[in-house]
C-alpha cells in the first residue's frame, strides 16, 4: 500500500469522524445537562422525566432498523456513483419513517400512562412528571423522529459535517431553552417537566425544517426528490427490513445486557448502584465519540466497496481503527488524571467518589478494546455483514452480562469491578472476533445486491430526474 494512499485513507476518517464524534456527543451532553435541570426539580421528577426518555430511547432503536438498512445501502449506491440509486433509498426510508413517526407519537401519548406504571405506587409524583414529559413530547413527535431518521442516514453516509451542524443547533438550543421553560422567566411560568419537554421538542422540530431544507437544497450529498417520496417501492422496502433487522436486534440485546448490568448492582446495594450509574454516564459520552469513528469507518468502507476497491476499504478500515485508538488512549490517560473531578460532576455523595475512584482504572482500560471494537463494527456495517454483529452481541450479552456479571458480582463477590471488568472481557472478545471476520474479507453486501447494483436510474437516457 502506497504512503499517499494511507494518508488519504487517515484523512478521510478524519473528516468524516470529527464531526460525527462530536455531533453524536453533543446529543448525550445536552440530555445529561437536562437531567442536571430536571434532578434540580425533585429526585421524584428527575426519575420519572428518566423512565420516560428510556421510553424514547428505546423506540429510537426501532427506528434505527430504517437508518441502517438505507444507510448500507445508500453508501454502495454512492460508492459506484448513482446517486438516483442512493436517493431512492432514502426517499423509501423516509416513507416508511413517516408512518411508523406518526405512531410512535400515538404510542407516546396513549401509552405513557401505562408504561408509566413501571414506577411503583410509592412514587406516584414521578409517575406523573413521566407523563407530562412523554405527552408533551408527542405532539412535536413526527417531526423529531422524522428528523432522527433523516439525520441518522446523512450520518452514516458520511455527510458527517452537516449533521454536525444541524445537531449542535438543535442541542445548544434545547440546553438554552431547558432553564426557561422549566423555572420559568419573565413571562414564561415554571412548567418543570413539561417545559423540559418543550424546550427540547422546539430545538428538535426545528432542526427538522433544517434538515429537510437541506435534503431539497442540494446542500447535502443527498437529494430528496418528492417523486420518489410519493412513489413507494415494496422491493426496495423489504431490503430495508432484512437489512435493518439484525442492527435492530443487536441493539435491543445490547440494552437488554446493560439493563441486567444495573440490576446486578442495584442487588449488590445502593452504594454501587450509584456509582455504577455515574460510571454509565461517563461512558456514554465516550461511546458517543467512539461511535463517530464506526460512522466514519462504515461510510468509507462502504463506499469503497461500491466502488470494487476492496483495498481502499481495507485500508480505510485500517486508518479508523488507528484513530480509534489514540484517542482511545488519550480518553483513558485522562480518566485516570481526572477521575475525582470527573465523577464530581454526577454526584456530591463521598462514598460513591470513593468507590468510583478505586475502580476507575478497570472504566479506563475498557476504553482501549470499546474504541476498536466501534470501529471494527462500522466496518462490517459497512461490508453488509449486520448477520454477524447480531449474533456475536448475542452471544457475548448472555456470556458476559447475563452469566458473568452475575458469576463475578455474587460468587466472586467482586463488587463493582466484578461489573466492568465482565464489560472489558466481553468488548475485548467482540474486537478478537470482529477483527477476524474483517479480515476475511467476505463482503456480505454483495452476497445482499449482487455484483452489480440493481435501480439504475429509468430516466437517465430521458433526461433530468423529475424533483
Amino acid at each position: 500500500m502506497s504512503a499517499p494512499t494511507k494518508r488519504s485513507s487517515l484523512g478521510d476518517v478524519l473528516r468524516t469522524s470529527l464531526p460525527a464524534a462530536i455531533d453524536l456527543s453533543s446529543q448525550t451532553i445536552a440530555w445529561l445537562i437536562e437531567a442536571i435541570f430536571i434532578g434540580m426539580i425533585s429526585a421524584a421528577a428527575f426519575a420519572g422525566v428518566g423512565i420516560s426518555l428510556q421510553i424514547i430511547l428505546l423506540t429510537f432503536t426501532v427506528i434505527l432498523t430504517f437508518v441502517v438498512g438505507a444507510s448500507v445501502i445508500i453508501l454502495n449506491y454512492l460508492g459506484a456513483n448513482d446517486e438516483w440509486g442512493a436517493n431512492h433509498v432514502l426517499a423509501q426510508a423516509l416513507i416508511i419513517g413517516t408512518v411508523l413517526s406518526f405512531l410512535i407519537s400515538i404510542f407516546w401519548y396513549f401509552g405513557g400512562s401505562q408504561l408509566m406504571m413501571l414506577i411503583g405506587e410509592d412514587e406516584p409524583a414521578a409517575r406523573e412528571y413521566g407523563i407530562q414529559y412523554l405527552k408533551t413530547v408527542s405532539w412535536c413527535g413526527p417531526l423529531i423522529n422524522l428528523n432522527f431518521i433523516a439525520l441518522g442516514i446523512m450520518r452514516m453516509a458520511g455527510d458527517t459535517l452537516t449533521t454536525m451542524k444541524i445537531n449542535l443547533f438543535a442541542n445548544v438550543l434545547h440546553v438554552s431553552l431547558s432553564p426557561i421553560f422549566i423555572f420559568g422567566w419573565v413571562v414564561i411560568p415554571r412548567m418543570e417537566a413539561t417545559g423540559a419537554a418543550i424546550a427540547v421538542s422546539i430545538a428538535h422540530s426545528l432542526a427538522f425544517f433544517i434538515t429537510f431544507w437541506h435534503l431539497r437544497n442540494r446542500k447535502s450529498i443527498l437529494f430528496l426528490s418528492f417523486r420518489e417520496f410519493t412513489t413507494p417501492n415494496m422491493k426496495t422496502v423489504k431490503k430495508l427490513f432484512s437489512l435493518g433487522t439484525p442492527t435492530t436486534v443487536e441493539q435491543l440485546v445490547w440494552a437488554m445486557g446493560q439493563l441486567v448490568l444495573s440490576f446486578y448492582a442495584g442487588q449488590i446495594s445502593i452504594l454501587v448502584l450509584a456509582t455504577h450509574t455515574a460510571y454509565v454516564r461517563i461512558q456514554s459520552v465516550l461511546t458517543m465519540a467512539f461511535q463517530g469513528f464506526g460512522l466514519a469507518s462504515m461510510a468509507l468502507v462502504g463506499k469503497s466497496l461500491g466502488a470494487q476497491e476492496d483495498q481502499k476499504a481495507i485500508a480505510a478500515g485500517g486508518a479508523a481503527r488507528n484513530v480509534a485508538l489514540g484517542f482511545a488512549i488519550i480518553f483513558a490517560i485522562l480518566l485516570i488524571v481526572f477521575k475525582q473531578p470527573l465523577l464530581e460532576l454526577f454526584t456530591t455523595e463521598p462514598e460513591v467518589i470513593v468507590m468510583g475512584m478505586a475502580s476507575m482504572l478497570i472504566l479506563a482500560v475498557i476504553q482501549i478494546p470499546k474504541a476498536i471494537n466501534a470501529v471494527l463494527s462500522g466496518n462490517l456495517r459497512g461490508s453488509g455483514d449486520l448477520q454477524w454483529l447480531m449474533y456475536v452481541s448475542m452471544f457475548s450479552v448472555i456470556l458476559f452480562e447475563f452469566v458473568g456479571a452475575y458469576y463475578t458480582s455474587f460468587v466472586l463477590n467482586m463488587s463493582l469491578a466484578g461489573l466492568w471488568i465482565v464489560q472489558g472481557a466481553d468488548e475485548t472478545l467482540r474486537t478478537a472476533l470482529n477483527y477476524w471476520r474483517f479480515k476475511r474479507g467476505e463482503w456480505k453486501i454483495r452476497d445482499i445486491l449482487g455484483d452489480r447494483l440493481p435501480l439504475r436510474n429509468p430516466l437517465k437516457n430521458k433526461g433530468k430526474e423529475k424533483e
